[in-house]
């Protein structure tokens, strides 16, 4: 299967005497550029993929995807839409960003609200076929210090999922759970069948929609797959948000020359997952022949990496870089994490194509271009 198509960068220099103004004018410039470039590759990878790989499904299938304008739920859509399906995106922008929705191609309606509304939720799935449920409230530090709002959203609002979905007629739903669920067990690499051992609400939210996938599959019938996340990051996060992820925060400390914040000793590991590889597994889950009864898989790349030699990768990207102010670790943070991502192989084919360094790249030269 060939790799998802790589996200291009142009290089510009501004005439020294250009000013703010121009400078606004050459970086928007730029980011014009990047984005045709990288719909142009995306479209004939789409192509390439339909011609090598016949889906098991109409043309134009309908979709919803739940947390539609967040990081991943709109890199998912907008994979599906340069395929030519018709996608439904559900959010209330209490984490999602609208700014994440322009220029998405193709056939595609936006319903705003929560997935914690039965009402909203039907009409949103109406002639769907297969649902992607991001719908989250995406971060461990936010569910500690609020887990009544984490617990509501990815329990309640999953069951909700579900249930709207079995009497609607969906055939499949795609979870994001979490690697957060394994908690801090010692042994590496992660494997799916290892005791889950949640450290914060967030974790535990995440564990109880695995549970609730594979009991709706169990009663009813309906197909559904867990699809755990180890670390996704990719140009669609937010920097600037408070709880930003460390990738992106790194960078623009990079890029501002700011000195970055690390909490603990640097030396914990993480298994980092470039949001197109991420973005694949969900469209293998979502396209296979395969009865999926509520398995869980892990999605990773299967290789872990410091956040002191992220640090230091980011530097040689860069140029540069501030040393790090190292600070207490933060209650819930996992240590360690490793994935083995054997079952998600067996079961849906999945195999990561872009590595760390190169996902980096990808991920500083959007950064860069944004400003």
């Amino acid at each position: 299967m060939p790799p998802w198509p790589r996200r291009s960068a142009a290089r510009s220099a501004a005439c020294s005497d250009a000013g703010p103004e121009g400078s606004r004018r050459l970086a928007r410039s730029v980011r014009t550029f990047l984005e045709s470039l990288r719909l142009q590759e995306l479209a004939t990878w789409c192509i390439r993929e339909r011609a090598a790989s016949p889906r098991q499904r109409s043309d134009m299938a309908r979709y919803l995807i739940t947390g539609g304008a967040g990081f991943i739920g709109s890199s998912i859509a907008e994979a599906l839409l340069m395929r030519g399906d018709s996608v439904v995106i559900l959010d209330d922008f209490s984490s999602g960003r609208r700014e994440n929705l322009e220029g998405l191609p193709g056939s595609w309606e936006l319903i705003e609200g929560s997935i914690l509304d039965p009402a909203v939720v039907s009409r949103a799935m109406k002639g769907v076929r297969v649902v992607f449920h991001e719908g989250a409230i995406p971060s461990v530090a936010r569910s500690v210090e609020n887990p009544q709002a984490t617990m509501a959203a990815g329990v309640q609002g999953t069951t909700v999922v579900l249930d709207v979905a079995r009497h609607a007629g969906v055939r499949r739903v795609v979870f994001a759970a979490s690697s957060a669920a394994y908690g801090n067990t010692p042994t590496l690499p992660k494997v799916e069948t290892m005791e889950a051992r949640p450290l914060s609400p967030y974790a535990a939210s995440k564990l109880t929609g695995e549970h609730l996938m594979r009991v709706f599959s169990l009663l009813y019938g309906l197909e559904t797959l867990s699809l755990r996340y180890f670390n996704v990051f990719g140009p669609r996060q937010d920097p600037k948000s408070e709880y930003a992820a460390v990738i992106p925060n790194f960078i623009m400390c990079a890029i501002a020359g700011k000195r970055p914040s690390v909490f603990g000793d640097g030396e914990q590991t993480r298994d980092f997952c470039y949001i197109d590889n991420t973005v694949r597994a969900n469209l293998l889950a979502a396209d296979s022949s395969r009865k999926l009864e509520g398995q869980v898989v892990n999605v990773a790349c299967g290789e872990r990496t410091s956040l002191n030699q992220l640090l230091k990768y980011i530097a040689e990207l860069t140029g540069g870089g501030q040393a790090p102010e190292y600070l207490p670790a933060r209650a819930g943070d996992v240590r360690d994490s490793l994935a083995d991502i054997r079952a998600a192989r067996e079961l849906i084919g999945y195999e990561p194509t872009v590595d760390i360094r190169e996902g980096l790249k990808r991920t500083y030269e959007s950064l860069k271009a944004r400003g």
